[in-house]
C-alpha cells in the first residue's frame, strides 16, 4: 500500500500524482493508495489499470479533497479559450479503477461566470466510486466516452479528443453529487445506487438540469438512478431532471425520491422534438414532491414491476464478463484497514 500525506510527515508521497506516477513505472500486484485528509490541489490522471484510490475512512471524506479550478472560457497563452474536457481535476483513464472515500471538486464557480468545469472526467470500463463528493457547477461529471461528433467546431479539444469512442461500465453508490447545468453527462452506462443529486441555485429563470446523456446508438443501456434523492436549495419548479445531449440519450430513475425544485414536466427536450422517439427517459416507483408522473410529456415513459426488474444492477452492469462491482470490492476490501 502507497500513502500519501500532504505534509510528508508519514506518507511516501506528497501528492496523489507523483504515488500514480510511481505505480506506472513501478508495476506491482497491490495497487492501493491511500490518502491522508488534507486539501490537496493538484490536477490528477490516473493511467493505472486496477488501482485503488482511497480516503481513510467515510468521516474523513469532506476532509480529503483534490480540488482545482480550470475552466473552459479562461483564455490559454495561445488565445483559445480552455475548452471543456481539459478543465478536469481528476482525469481516469484505465479500466477497473476505484475511488473510495474522496471529495474531488473543481471550484471555478458557476458556469454563467466561468462556463464549464469538470470535477471528474471518467474514462475507463469498470470504474467504480463508492462514498465520495463530486463538487462543482457546470459539468461536474463526466461519464464518458465522448460521442462521436461535434457540434461546434473543437467542441471536444482535450485528452480523448481523437480516441476511440471505447463504451464504458461505471458504478458509483452512496456518492453526492453535485452542480446546477448539465452536471451529469455524458455517454457511459451508469448505474448509481443511493446517491444524492445536489441542484444548485443560480440566478435563472430555469435553474439548471441534473442530467445530459449522450447514451450511444444501440446501447443497451445509459443512466440507472437507484433508490436516489434529488435534492436542492433551488425555487420549485425551476430545475429538469435531464435532457438529451444526443439523440439516444437514456435515463431511467428507480424508486427515487424527487425535491419540489423539479419541474412538473421533469424533462427537457433541448428543442429537439426528433429525440421523443430515439431517446428514452422513464420512471419507476418515484416518490415526493418533485415525481409528478401525470405531469410528464407524453415521450417520457413510466416503468412496470416487470420492466423493472430489466434494470437490476447485475443486469445493467454485467456486460459480457459478468462484472459485478458489489462483489469485486469485496475482494479488493480485505486487509486494507488503515489509519493516519
Amino acid at each position: 500500500m502507497l500513502i500519501v500525506e500532504k505534509s510528508g510527515g508519514m506518507g511516501e508521497f506528497v501528492t496523489i500524482q507523483s504515488a500514480l506516477d510511481w505505480l506506472e513505472s513501478h508495476p506491482r500486484e497491490e495497487r492501493q493508495i491511500r490518502v491522508c485528509p488534507g486539501v490537496y490541489e493538484e490536477w490528477v490522471t490516473v493511467r493505472v489499470n486496477g488501482v485503488t484510490i482511497a480516503g481513510v475512512g467515510a468521516a474523513e471524506t469532506e476532509n480529503t479533497k483534490i480540488t482545482s479550478s480550470r475552466k473552459a472560457w479562461e483564455i490559454l497563452a495561445d488565445g483559445r479559450k480552455r475548452g471543456t474536457f481539459h478543465t478536469y481535476t481528476c482525469l481516469v483513464d484505465a479500466a477497473d479503477v476505484t475511488f473510495r472515500n474522496l471529495t474531488i471538486e473543481n471550484g471555478a464557480g458557476p458556469g454563467t461566470r466561468v462556463g464549464q468545469a469538470i470535477a471528474l472526467y471518467a474514462d475507463g470500463d469498470r470504474f467504480s466510486c463508492v462514498g465520495c463528493r463530486l463538487l462543482g457547477w457546470q459539468d461536474t461529471l463526466f461519464t464518458a466516452p465522448l460521442p462521436p461528433k461535434e457540434i461546434e467546431k473543437d467542441g471536444f479539444v482535450g485528452p480523448k479528443q481523437y480516441a476511440p469512442r471505447t463504451p464504458t461500465r461505471q458504478y458509483y453508490r452512496d456518492c453526492y453529487i453535485e452542480g446546477e447545468v448539465d452536471f451529469v453527462f455524458g455517454g457511459a452506462t451508469a448505474y448509481f445506487e443511493n446517491c444524492i443529486f445536489f441542484s444548485k441555485d443560480v440566478d435563472r429563470e430555469i435553474r439548471g438540469y441534473v442530467t445530459a446523456a449522450s447514451t450511444p446508438e444501440g446501447q443497451r443501456f445509459g443512466y440507472v438512478m437507484a433508490d436516489c434523492r434529488f435534492e436542492s436549495n433551488c425555487p420549485p419548479h425551476t430545475v429538469f431532471l435531464g435532457r438529451p445531449w444526443r439523440e439516444y440519450a437514456q435515463v431511467v430513475l428507480l424508486n427515487c425520491a424527487i425535491g419540489p425544485h423539479i419541474c412538473p414536466e421533469g424533462w427537457d427536450d433541448w428543442n429537439k422534438p426528433g429525440t421523443h422517439d430515439t431517446s428514452f427517459f422513464a420512471e419507476y416507483a418515484c416518490t415526493g414532491p418533485g415525481a409528478a408522473q401525470s405531469s410528464r410529456p407524453h415521450w417520457v415513459h413510466t416503468l412496470s414491476e416487470t420492466d423493472a426488474v430489466g434494470y437490476d444492477r447485475a443486469v445493467v452492469l454485467a456486460g459480457t464478463d459478468g462484472w459485478d462491482p458489489c462483489k469485486t470490492m469485496k475482494m479488493t476490501e480485505k486487509g486494507t484497514s488503515f489509519t493516519c
